[in-house]
């Protein structure tokens, strides 16, 4: 994974990440999307914009709501 960790790599936080600076970080990757939890930096899921874009597309119509 330290290919994942290299420093071109840049990871961005969202504004509503609380005080602790826990929260899900994206970054990109040559032709996918990085997600990792900023606690736990070293496990990163990749995905392809358009399946990202699907996953927030459902999550802003509350297709997920029941999860929270």
């Amino acid at each position: 994974m330290k290919a994942l960790t290299m420093p071109e790599i840049q990871w961005q936080k969202s504004s509503f990440s609380t005080e602790g600076n826990e929260c899900v970080e994206l970054a990109r990757s040559n032709e996918s999307i990085l997600i990792r939890e900023s606690d736990t930096p070293h496990s990163v899921i990749a995905a392809t914009p358009e399946k990202l874009r699907a996953l927030i597309l459902g999550i802003k119509s509350g297709e997920f709501d029941h999860l929270a």
